[in-house]
């Protein structure tokens, strides 16, 4: 379950808002905000495709759970699962092709 939005990474992109497949997030003037956490399906899109590693996903909630934001960061959680199926820095391009064809169907 979505558990984080990192106010001082997010840079208000809204890639999150765009490939959640269940409408986790509403846009606003500038960070997103989880705003129907409970319908959030641990698909980690988010967390796959965020830039700035903005966001936090609990693999193992069920419910929203009370997240320590600084231990989170201190453990290097933010942006984990996507660094754990290879999607680094060097990978970059592959992902935009990919957030293409998902976004606009080409």
């Amino acid at each position: 379950m979505i558990e984080i939005i990192d106010t001082e990474r997010c840079t208000a992109c809204d890639i999150c808002v765009n490939v959640c497949p269940t409408n986790v997030f509403d846009k606003t003037d500038g960070i997103p905000r989880i705003a129907r956490q409970g319908d959030c399906q641990t698909c980690f899109l988010c967390e796959l495709y965020c830039p700035e590693d903005a966001l936090f996903v609990s693999p193992f909630a069920d419910v929203p759970q009370a997240v320590d934001v600084e231990a989170v960061k201190e453990a290097a959680l933010l942006g984990s699962y996507r660094r754990a199926v290879g999607w680094t820095a060097e990978s970059r391009h592959l992902r935009d092709a990919d957030r293409s064809y998902r976004l606009f169907g080409h």
